[in-house]
């Protein structure tokens, strides 16, 4: 899956815009993904900080 097909998947079972960003970002209490110099990152942003950042080589990994 990439980020395309898990915007449409995230809209289609109703979760609300304000709960992710697919840009990441330091966003208060939002959960993340993004890519960061070819790596990618899923984390709760809380607090301007990377909270349980998991980070990944392919976004269909992510």
């Amino acid at each position: 899956m990439n980020l395309s097909e898990l915007e449409v998947k995230l809209k289609e079972i109703s979760i609300p815009k304000d709960a992710y960003s697919l840009k990441g970002g330091l966003q208060n209490e939002v959960f993340c993904i993004s890519n960061e110099n070819g790596r990618w990152e899923v984390y709760y942003s809380e607090r301007g900080n990377k909270a349980a950042l998991k980070i990944f080589t392919a976004e269909k990994e992510a």
